[in-house]
C-alpha cells in the first residue's frame, strides 16, 4: 500500500491529528496564528465551534473532558490569559478524556499585541507541554499529547508559534487501522463519573489535588527521561571539525521548536539534542549529552527559558544574546548566535505600512473622532489600524474589551473638558469577547460626565480572516444559530442612552449625534453597522441560504 504523504501546514496537521485521533470536541476563540486550525477540522468533518472567548472554550473543554472525551481547545498564546484561570486550576483536577490545549505564540508580534513566551504558563500551571519542531511532529504530538492526557488524567499543553502554524512541511498521517473513529467515539456510552475530590476544588480538596499534581509530573519526568520523544542529530564525536582522538566535541546544542530546525541548517555536522516534552524537562537525559560536548548552547526562540533552567539544576549551558530574544529565529539568526556574532543586525526592510480597507465601514467612525479630537480608548481587532495616518484616531490599546475600562478610568480622573472628550471604540466580536463586563463597570460606577462606548459592528471577527461569533447569528460552519442583541442587552443592563446607526446611511451625521452625546451626561451605546466590505458579499450568501432553510421548516 502507497504510504499517504501530505504538504501541511502545523495548524492543517493538527486538525487532521484530532480527527483521526477521535476529538469529539474542537472549541477555542480565533486568533492568528491558530485560527485555522478548527476551521480544517471542521472541514475534514470534526466537531467544531467558536466560543465566545478563550475561558469559555476551556471551561467548556474541560466539561467535556469530564464526561470522558477527547477535546482540542485552540487558542493564540495572548488567550491563555484569558483562559489561565480555568487552566491553573483544571491541572488539580482529574480529567477522564484527553484535554489538549493548543497556544500558538507568535514570536516577532505579526499580529499580535505582545511577544510573550507562553512556555512560562506551563511551568506556572503545572501542565506538561509538547513543542513540535514541524507538521509531522505537530500531527504526531497531538496524539502523544492525548495520551499523556488520558494517562494522568492531565490538560496538555501544545505549544505552536507562528512559522509551525503557518509554514508547510510533509506529513505521514497514521494507517486508517490506527485511527479512531469520529463515529465510533459518538456511539460510545458516556456518564458522568462523580468524583468530588479530585474534581471541587475547595481548599480541603484542592490541598491534595495539589500534591497529587507533583506527583503526576514526577512520573511524567520519570517516563520522559525513559521513552520521551527525545532525539539526537549530527555527530557527538569524531567527524566535528577540530576533533582530535580521546577530546570531547567543541559543540553540542539544545534546541527545541521550529529553532531546531534552523539549527539543524545552521550548523548540521555539529550534534545536537532535541527533545519534544519541554515540560518537565528530561534533565538527566540532557546533563548526559551536556557531558559530551565542551560547549552546550541552547538555541530557543522567545525568553531564555529552558538556558536559564538548565543552569538552575546544575548543567552549564549558553545562550543566545540578549538582542535575539526579540522576535523570530531564522537560519541567519541563529548562525550568528553560533558564532558569538552580537554584531547589530541589518535592519529589515520598510513594507508597505497596514491601513483600513478602502470601503471600509470603520473609516467614517475615525474620521468624525479625529475631526471631534477625541479621546479614543481602542481595542483589539481591524479597527485598531485608526490609530494610523490619515485618522490617528486612536489613543490607548492594551488588550481585548480593554477599551470599556480604560475609558472609564480616564472619564474618571481627567478635568470634566477632557474627560466628556473621551469615546470608548469595540469591535462585535470583541465586545462578546471581554466587553459585556466593561459595560456592567459602566452601569454600575458611573462617571460624573457619562462614557460613550461605540461598537463598530461588522458582522465578522475580521481581522483573523471573517470567522463567526455569538453577535452574528452564525455557527461556525455559517449555519443560523441565535443572534445576541447587542442594543437590547446594553437596555437590560441599564444603559442611560443606546442606539443602532446604519453606517451606510448617508443622511446620518455620525458625527453630529457623538458630539451631541458627548455633551450629556449619560451613560451611552451606540452601535454602529455595517458589514465589512470583504465579507459583506459571503454574508448575503449565509443569510440568503438562512431565510430558505426557514422557509422550508
Amino acid at each position: 500500500m502507497t504510504e499517504e504523504r501530505l504538504l501541511w501546514s502545523g495548524d492543517d496537521a493538527v486538525a487532521l491529528a484530532a480527527l483521526h485521533a477521535g476529538v469529539r470536541l474542537g472549541t477555542g476563540y480565533p486568533g492568528t496564528p491558530s485560527t485555522e486550525i478548527l476551521e480544517t477540522f471542521d472541514r475534514l468533518g470534526g466537531n467544531a465551534q467558536w466560543a465566545p472567548n478563550e475561558k469559555v472554550a476551556l471551561e467548556v473543554g474541560i466539561g467535556s473532558a469530564f464526561a470522558g472525551a477527547r477535546t482540542l481547545v485552540t487558542m493564540k498564546h495572548v488567550g491563555l490569559n484569558v483562559a489561565a484561570d480555568a487552566l491553573f486550576t483544571a491541572t488539580y483536577t482529574d480529567v477522564d478524556g484527553g484535554l489538549v490545549i493548543v497556544s500558538a505564540d507568535d514570536p516577532g508580534m505579526a499580529s499580535s499585541q505582545n511577544e510573550q513566551d507562553n512556555r512560562h504558563f506551563a511551568r506556572a500551571a503545572g501542565a506538561p507541554m509538547l513543542e513540535p519542531i514541524d507538521s509531522q511532529q505537530a500531527y504526531d504530538d497531538t496524539w502523544l499529547a492525548l495520551e499523556i492526557a488520558e494517562r494522568w488524567k492531565i490538560p496538555v499543553i501544545l505549544r505552536l508559534t507562528t512559522r509551525i502554524c503557518h509554514a508547510k512541511t510533509v506529513v505521514r498521517p497514521r494507517p486508517a487501522d490506527q485511527r479512531r473513529s469520529l463515529q465510533d467515539e459518538e456511539k460510545a456510552e458516556r456518564s458522568f463519573r462523580r468524583d468530588i475530590p479530585a474534581r471541587v476544588m475547595i481548599p480541603a480538596f484542592a490541598k491534595p489535588a495539589h500534591h497529587r499534581l507533583r506527583q503526576k509530573l514526577a512520573e511524567i519526568t520519570a517516563w520522559n527521561e525513559a521513552e520521551g520523544p527525545i532525539q539526537v542529530v549530527g555527530s557527538e564525536a569524531s567527524d566535528q571539525p577540530g576533533h582530535q582522538a580521546g577530546n570531547k566535541p567543541k559543540l553540542g546544542i539544545i534546541a527545541t521548536g521550529v529553532a531546531a530546525m534552523h539549527a539543524r541548517e545552521a550548523a548540521p555536522e555539529v550534534a545536537q539534542l532535541t527533545f519534544g516534552l519541554t515540560y518537565p524537562l528530561p534533565l538527566e537525559r540532557i546533563r548526559a549529552f551536556a557531558a559530551k560536548v565542551e560547549r552546550l548552547l541552547v538555541i530557543e526562540e522567545g525568553d531564555p527559558v529552558l538556558v536559564d533552567e538548565l543552569n538552575a539544576a546544575g548543567i552549564k549551558a549558553e545562550g543566545k544574546p540578549t538582542r535575539f530574544r526579540f522576535g523570530e529565529l531564522d537560519v541567519a539568526r541563529v548562525r550568528r548566535i553560533i558564532a558569538g556574532d552580537d554584531s547589530p543586525e541589518p535592519a529589515p526592510a520598510k513594507g508597505k505600512p497596514p491601513e483600513l480597507c478602502q470601503g471600509c465601514s470603520h473609516r467614517v467612525v475615525f474620521e468624525a473622532l479625529r475631526d471631534l479630537e477625541c479621546i479614543v480608548s481602542g481595542d483589539i481587532g481591524c479597527y485598531t489600524l485608526g490609530v494610523l495616518p490619515p485618522f490617528s484616531a486612536m489613543d490607548t490599546c492594551v488588550c481585548m474589551g480593554a477599551s470599556i475600562g480604560v475609558g472609564l478610568g480616564m472619564r474618571h480622573a481627567l478635568p470634566e473638558a477632557e474627560a466628556r472628550r473621551v469615546v470608548s471604540v469595540i469591535g462585535d466580536s470583541t465586545f462578546v469577547h471581554s466587553g459585556l463586563t466593561g459595560l456592567a463597570e459602566m452601569v454600575y460606577n458611573p462617571p460624573p460626565t457619562g462614557h460613550l462606548v461605540l461598537i463598530l459592528d461588522n458582522e465578522t471577527t475580521a481581522m483573523t480572516g471573517q470567522q463567526e461569533h455569538p453577535g452574528t447569528g452564525r455557527a461556525l460552519d455559517h449555519s443560523p444559530t441565535h443572534q445576541l442583541d447587542f442594543a437590547g442587552i446594553a437596555r437590560a443592563m441599564g444603559v442611560q442612552a443606546v442606539e443602532v446607526i446604519d453606517g451606510s446611511d448617508k443622511s446620518v451625521s455620525l458625527q453630529a449625534r457623538i458630539a451631541a452625546q458627548l455633551a450629556r451626561d449619560e451613560t451611552a451605546l451606540f452601535v454602529v453597522r455595517q458589514p465589512c466590505v470583504l465579507a459583506a458579499p459571503k454574508i448575503r450568501l449565509y443569510k440568503k441560504a438562512a431565510a430558505e432553510e426557514r422557509e422550508c421548516q
